[in-house]
């Protein structure tokens, strides 16, 4: 007696390669976003490095431009000392001390000496840079996809808002404020 042997057919083969390919489909659909939001954590504790690095950053500047940097006991906007910079002018001062200038004329972030200097600060890629205003390559690759945006404004007359948006590479915004007062 002969055995006979039984092989594959062409429809099954065919069959077969049809419910994989299903089958991976499915897979790759659920397994897909999953894959894309694991980085969503490492891109928040760079945000929060960023953040908290332009955070120390700019609560080492003088609280106005009128503030004397020594410690008087005089705070802009009291009686017999300067006035504050009003809201409106916030922002880097003209390098020449006109009280007007063109953007390109106002002072860069290595020469920023108070708070509001940093009013409108929009920075992103190879734009973010340490605290001295040279280019660190290293920061630079670090955060080469991230965007900083900052605002200043007043609360009261002492009392200054510093909010910072950090967007992430993967589009996520995360906010941070801090007060920052005259005393």
């Amino acid at each position: 007696m002969l055995k006979r042997s039984r092989g594959v057919t062409l429809i099954e083969l065919i069959a077969g390669i049809v419910v994989l390919g299903i089958s991976l489909a499915i897979i790759t659909s659920v397994l897909g976003p999953v894959l894309l939001k694991s980085a969503d954590p490492w891109h928040q504790v760079r945000a929060a490095e960023l953040g908290q690095s332009l955070m120390n950053e700019i609560f080492g500047k003088a609280f106005d431009q009128q503030s004397s940097r020594s410690g008087s006991l005089l705070r802009c906007d009291e009686a017999g000392a300067k006035p504050c910079t009003p809201a409106p002018e916030l922002g880097p001062e003209c390098r020449n001390g006109a009280p007007l200038c063109a953007p390109a004329q106002r002072e860069q972030r290595e020469h920023y000496n108070d708070v509001d200097d940093f009013h409108n600060l929009d920075v992103s890629g190879d734009e973010i840079n340490s605290i001295f205003g040279s280019a660190d390559t290293r920061l630079q690759n670090i955060y080469r996809a991230y965007r900083v945006q900052v605002q200043v404004s007043y609360v009261s007359a002492q009392t200054k808002r510093i909010q910072l948006r950090i967007t992430t590479p993967t589009g996520d915004v995360i906010e941070f404020a801090a007060l920052r007062g005259n005393w």
